[in-house]
């Protein structure tokens, strides 16, 4: 399912959010342009959990970035334009409705906060992982984990597959998010043990996911502001 947009229009510019896109574009560009020095900027930026429970336990790493600055700074890389492609299309698509709810100060640290929430719970499930960890997934999740608290009934519009075609349909985000939610949650049980090989890090999606839904009111995201 490939999300559209949603029946809630704002009522202010979402800079945070176009910000944002902006800023992964740009890096993403910049990867574009490392070639063989790219395996290199990963592993100075990404989440390598190996390294971060390395600092946890006071062994210094010999890396110029502090391992803890890792869990913000992996946030803004991707590893391919499908990558970043289908995450600014949910941040987009999602994140909008919540920076005008909360205020773009707010929105930003929520975001960032979700962001590092998301990469520890990818970490507490795969400590001595040495797999770069990359992408803005965990704190967009957050972000949708917000939107279905906020907005369960609102109707996502939704590209859909029906056999060789491709069709639109409105559905309900609590439908829509749910069933994202229950794929990444059963994704992340099944990859327990496989850190090294499953190349995707269920658990900072799943993660972000209950973190922005459970922060999202802590930050007033059920005030109205509208």
């Amino acid at each position: 399912m490939i999300p559209l947009n949603d029946e809630n229009p704002t009522h202010s510019t979402p800079i945070v959010v176009y910000a944002l896109i902006a800023i992964n574009v740009i890096v993403f560009l910049h990867q574009i342009t490392l070639g063989s020095e790219l395996d290199d900027f990963f592993q100075l930026y990404a989440v390598i959990p190996q390294e971060l429970s390395a600092s946890f336990d006071g062994v210094a790493t010999n890396q110029p970035v502090p391992e803890i600055l890792t869990l913000i700074t992996s946030q803004f890389l991707h590893g391919g334009l499908m990558h970043i492609g289908g995450n600014m299309l949910f941040l987009w698509t999602f994140g909008d409705n919540i920076e005008h709810d909360l205020g773009h100060v707010k929105f930003l640290l929520f975001y960032l906060v979700c962001g590092v929430l998301a990469g520890l719970t990818h970490w507490f499930f795969g400590m001595q992982s040495s797999v770069p960890t990359i992408g803005a997934s965990g704190a967009i999740a957050g972000v949708m984990g917000a939107y279905l608290i906020k907005y369960p009934k609102a109707k996502i519009l939704t590209l859909l597959p029906l056999f060789i075609i491709w069709t639109t349909v409105r559905i309900p985000a609590i439908y829509f998010l749910g069933f994202w939610f229950v794929q990444q949650a059963f994704s992340s049980v099944a990859s327990l043990g496989m850190e090294e090989a499953s190349g995707v890090a269920y658990w900072a999606h799943a993660g972000g996911f209950v973190f922005g839904a459970i922060l999202g009111p802590m930050f007033g995201l059920m005030s109205d502001r509208r």
